[in-house]
């Protein structure tokens, strides 16, 4: 029987591409005008207005309550705000190619943080997994090259860059019961804008927006309404239709497009430890994946 692709099939595959873009496009308005504080901060403030507007039309409020729920929605905004501080200052000290590759590890810390908490049992075959995606972080650290101050602190920065996201996910979770993820999304991105232009104040005061080129300009434009607002109604409703685990076997492949897009559009080398690193990070996945890992007594 010939394969055709879904509705659903298309939406993760456009998700996964502007993820994978958006690196990309990032790399280059860092090193093309944007100082990275101020980029982060008009980005996701524009972002949050245009998503809780798209959240209030939806449901008509944005209300959270009980303590709890407060509590675990700060923790995730403080993951988010620590991952958007890794995120452009990774970009802006190591290469696209290396950022990419690096979140592939996202599962691995998902997965380890979530038994962290008792929300799921590590079996023997994860802890292999684990230990090949991270050996394979090893080897793209090693083919990086350049200087140990710029290089090396940059992937130690998408490290905390995946490591911080995982902390997202796993913290959101339990809310995802009582709360739709627009609703999620929209409270998180407005609570964190608050902080994160404090922080980005000096940078905002001093970025010069004349010298900015359309180029710059449209990239910014890209990276707010695709990777923050787009994909994550379509990624979402991918979900709510086919459930996480399909669609996290799209999600695997953000960080090779990633990849191939920095070669592509930014000339980026590619180094034969990298690719292995690459390779590595992919077979821990999967490796992970064939036998998933089991829940403890009495989790949902």
């Amino acid at each position: 029987m010939r394969w055709r692709p879904t509705a659903v099939d298309v939406m993760l595959v456009v998700t996964v591409v502007v993820w994978a873009f958006n690196i990309t496009v990032t790399k280059y308005v860092l090193t093309h005008g944007f100082r990275p504080l101020a980029y982060a901060s008009v980005r996701y403030v524009a972002a949050a207005v245009l998503f809780a507007a798209l959240t209030l039309a939806l449901e008509r409020t944005l209300a959270v309550g009980g303590r709890r729920s407060l509590g675990l929605l700060g923790a995730a905004t403080v993951f988010v705000f620590l991952n958007q501080l890794a995120f452009v200052y990774a970009l802006k000290l190591t290469t696209a190619t290396t950022v990419a590759l690096i979140l592939g590890t996202t599962p691995i810390f998902t997965a380890l943080f979530s038994s962290a908490v008792g929300l799921e049992r590590l079996s023997r075959r994860f802890w292999a997994a684990a230990l090949i995606t991270f050996g394979g972080v090893a080897l793209i650290a090693f083919g990086s090259g350049g200087t140990l101050s710029a290089d090396l602190a940059g992937d130690l920065l998408a490290v905390g860059l995946a490591a911080t996201w995982a902390l997202y996910s796993v913290s959101i979770a339990p809310l995802m019961r009582r709360y739709s993820p627009y609703r999620i999304s929209a409270v998180v991105l407005l609570a964190m804008s608050i902080p994160l232009v404090v922080t980005s104040s000096g940078q905002l005061a001093k970025q010069d927006y004349g010298g900015i080129g359309s180029l710059v300009w449209l990239g910014l434009g890209f990276a707010i309404v695709g990777p923050l607002v787009l994909t994550n109604v379509l990624w979402f409703k991918a979900i709510d239709r086919v459930g996480p685990s399909r669609a996290t076997l799209f999600a695997n492949l953000q960080p090779f497009v990633a990849a191939l897009f920095a070669f592509v559009l930014l000339s980026e080398e590619i180094t034969s430890l990298q690719i292995a690193g690459g390779v590595a990070i992919g077979a821990g996945i999967v490796l992970d994946r064939r036998h998933p890992a089991s829940a403890p007594p009495g989790a949902e």
